[in-house]
């Protein structure tokens, strides 16, 4: 079968046929469109809800009253001698 051939094939097809499948690609086409725009619709609303909480802390942040930043307090830490040793290198093969 040549492309002729399903040209002639297709043009026998009743107008039932033709407008259904026309209604079908328009009804593929605005599903995808709607699909798309929910995913990127609840996208934005997680994206809001994220800026919401976070101008909220900024907000809070700014009219608080929050002591300056410090560097946490030091442990005090107790400090013993100990003897130790100076074991000098010498240029010896290890034993094999």
């Amino acid at each position: 079968m040549n492309g002729k051939q399903v040209l002639e094939m297709l043009a026998r097809l009743p107008a039932r046929v033709w407008l259904q499948a026309a209604f079908g690609i328009i009804g593929f086409i605005v599903l995808a469109v709607l699909g798309f725009a929910v995913i990127a619709g609840v996208a934005v609303v997680v994206l809001a809800i994220i800026l919401a909480f976070k101008a909220k802390a900024w907000i809070a942040g700014l009219f608080g009253q929050r002591p300056a930043a410090e560097p946490p307090p030091r442990e005090m830490r107790q400090v013993t001698d100990v003897p130790y040793e100076i074991v000098e290198k010498k240029d010896e093969p290890s034993p094999r």
